[in-house]
């Protein structure tokens, strides 16, 4: 399992993260995706903890709690969808 945190400042770096969450428990990982073009943080952060018990404690302190002036969005991850298709429009011809 894994904890989706959104409306994050981008500012904030895993160092942080692991600091709030570990009230909750051990941390053992912590993912900040960044923007390929610019490199920049994109607002949003997956934090992994040892045990789901300790991922529900955390969500359920942490959503809606208000951390460096904004209001986070904490919950379970959803699995990532592929949204990707393989290039150009498929056309069908008639003959």
């Amino acid at each position: 399992m894994s904890i989706y945190v959104g409306n994050l400042d981008y500012d904030l770096g895993k160092e942080d993260l692991e600091e709030v969450f570990s009230e909750y428990g051990k941390v053992t990982r912590v993912h900040l995706p960044t923007d390929r073009e610019s490199g920049r943080k994109r607002g949003f952060a997956f934090v992994e903890m040892s045990t789901k018990d300790e991922e529900s404690a955390a969500i359920d302190a942490l959503d809606g709690a208000e951390w460096v002036g904004r209001t986070l969005k904490v919950n379970q991850a959803k699995p990532r969808e592929n949204n990707r298709s393989g290039g150009g429009a498929r056309k069908s011809f008639r003959v």
